[in-house]
């Protein structure tokens, strides 16, 4: 493996076995566990549970992250089907963000609601502060087009914001994108002194 060795998957809990979107994330998470990397997700159904079954469907890797909600009225909590090999448990939401940020190398971001709005809004915050030594972001799907566009014309970017990631629409297009990654990388490197902090956690 290279530098990219886990990918995390972001997507909504909602969306049920017989839609497309789910059928995807299983497709993307059996492609990339066939080729060794490790699949990470939220812990919860939908999108997340397909992308452990699509992962698990080959022999795969699966860390998941989750929380059990004590006061909130409008979130899953963990899966009772989506297990991982390796279990993480937080005490919050932003804590169970902030681990799925932590352990992917790089993001996938299928059509979700809100939650899955918020995690794509940090992997790309993150990624622009780090920009050169960022975690690449993969939006899945077309309609990402038209968001992207939305935010050019309406929000206060700027150029390199809009190079940390690719859209696709196939689970082969997701390696390839992982592949080119990987090349770009490894070709734009710096050799900088070890790393020491939090900081750390949100690099390549």
């Amino acid at each position: 493996m290279g530098v990219i060795k886990s990918v995390t998957f972001f997507g909504s809990a909602r969306t049920e076995e017989e839609h497309g979107v789910y059928k995807s994330a299983f497709e993307t998470a059996k492609l990339l566990a066939e080729k060794g990397y490790t699949i990470v997700n939220g812990g919860g159904p939908g999108e997340m549970l397909a992308a452990s079954l699509g992962a698990k469907s080959v022999g795969g890797k699966v860390n998941v992250v989750y929380y059990t909600p004590k006061h909130a009225t409008l979130f899953e909590g963990k899966g009772a089907l989506n297990e991982g090999d390796e279990e993480f448990q937080e005490s919050n939401y932003l804590l169970r963000t902030k681990k799925l940020l932590e352990l992917g190398d790089i993001y996938v971001v299928f059509r979700g609601g809100s939650g899955t709005i918020s995690e794509f809004a940090m992997a790309w915050g993150l990624a622009k502060i780090y920009f050169g030594h960022h975690k690449p972001l993969i939006l899945f799907g077309t309609f990402w087009h038209e968001i992207i566009e939305t935010f050019k014309k309406n929000m206060i970017t700027i150029p390199d914001e809009y190079r940390v990631f690719t859209i696709v629409s196939s689970p082969k297009e997701v390696l390839d994108a992982i592949e080119k990654n990987e090349v770009m990388i490894k070709l734009n490197r710096h050799i900088h002194t070890e790393c020491v902090g939090d900081e750390c956690n949100f690099i390549l």
